[in-house]
């Protein structure tokens, strides 16, 4: 039976074991610039025995931002800043794939030059995002506003922002890259009949929908190898504007595109708040039959869920996010069956080491 201490292969990856920390916007970047800094550095390694670190979203270009002090990865500072953080990861013994970014219209007028986000159709997804106020230095939710959609001449454009990414991340150093295409971000706007209204051959049919998706796949595979790429999906929200009942089939057939370009994994970001709904295991076991590569599940995971999930094989690896905050040497007290401390929720976004870096192993929390 398989278990969350047990090794994995994933792609080119060998997982010492198949708990991997999930992808958690902290907004700690250094200014300006949206740069990685010594603090996330620190953060990074100090949960380095993870069998996998999926960095926070690292949006691939200025118009792919859509919240304050997120990190790039398309400047030269950006990159070196990265550098510092791989570095340490590796250092500690660690392995560290970094999650690439569009945000699309999940966004706000201050990070575009004409005040607008861009998506596959001007349609506003009812949604907040984290904005720090210029002059009071205070973070807060705003509205985001009705973006523009893109021309179908601007999109080969988004598609190579995406490659230079990748090609970026691995001068970086980085083990490997994921794609976000999940939770209402720019390529979950593509697939969705929702809020892709187009009528060139990125909208309308199933096919035409998930081409933007493959495009970005094939771009980045192509820079970084596609055994060292992953892809972030959300089959079963419906907040942001992404209520599709017919998105499930549709990112089922993605899967299987995706599974003939050869990437490692297909992770699933499972809705965590308390109504949300469940993602059925009949996707589960038709994820299986279309995808051949390996299955990363997260979303309010325990111990004992993972362990269920694993032992059932419907997935290989469950990241952990919220209680990887606190407790940095996670997997080591899952394995011994050690108490978990709790995280303050007041320093998620931004701020300083507090509530980031300040949490111990467990000798040093008893």
């Amino acid at each position: 039976m398989t278990t969350l201490f047990d090794s994995a292969k994933v792609g080119a990856f060998d997982l010492p074991s198949r708990i991997a920390l999930a992808p958690m916007t902290r907004c700690r970047t250094g200014q300006p610039g949206n740069i990685p800094n010594a603090m996330m550095a620190d953060y990074y390694a100090q949960r380095a025995s993870a069998g996998l670190i999926i960095t926070e979203a690292t949006q691939i270009s200025q118009q792919g931002q859509g919240y304050s002090f997120t990190p790039g990865i398309h400047s030269e500072e950006q990159v070196a800043g990265w550098r510092k953080v791989t570095n340490a990861v590796h250092l500690a013994g660690g392995r560290i794939v970094n999650q690439l970014w569009h945000v699309g219209r999940m966004s706000h007028a201050m990070f575009h030059a004409d005040g607008q986000p861009v998506a596959p159709s001007a349609i506003a997804p009812n949604a907040t995002v984290w904005v720090v106020d210029p002059e009071t230095g205070k973070g807060g939710m705003v509205d985001c506003p009705v973006p523009r959609a893109l021309e179908t001449d601007e999109i080969a454009g988004v598609i190579a922002d995406y490659a230079t990414a990748a090609r970026n991340a691995k001068e970086a150093r980085f083990d490997g890259i994921e794609i976000h295409a999940a939770n209402g971000y720019l390529i979950d706007e593509f697939l969705r009949a929702s809020s892709n209204k187009r009528e060139d051959q990125y909208g309308g049919s199933v096919e035409n929908r998930i081409r933007f998706a493959i495009e970005v796949t094939g771009a980045a595979a192509a820079e970084f190898g596609a055994d060292r790429v992953g892809i972030r999906i959300s089959p079963f929200i419906t907040q942001r504007g992404m209520d599709d009942p017919d998105a499930p089939a549709t990112i089922l057939a993605m899967a299987k595109e995706l599974g003939r370009i050869g990437i490692a994994y297909i992770h699933i970001a499972e809705a965590d708040w308390d109504d949300a709904p469940e993602t059925p295991r009949a996707f589960r076991e038709a994820l299986r039959e279309v995808f051949p590569g390996a299955i990363v599940v997260a979303g309010g995971y325990d111990k004992n869920k993972a362990e269920a999930i694993l032992a059932e094989d419907l997935a290989d690896v469950v990241a952990f996010g919220r209680p990887f905050i606190a407790n940095p040497d996670l997997p080591r007290r899952y394995a011994e069956d050690l108490p978990l401390a709790a995280f303050d929720g007041d320093t998620l976004f931004g701020g300083d080491q507090q509530g980031y870096t300040t949490y111990g192993n467990y000798e040093a929390a008893a």
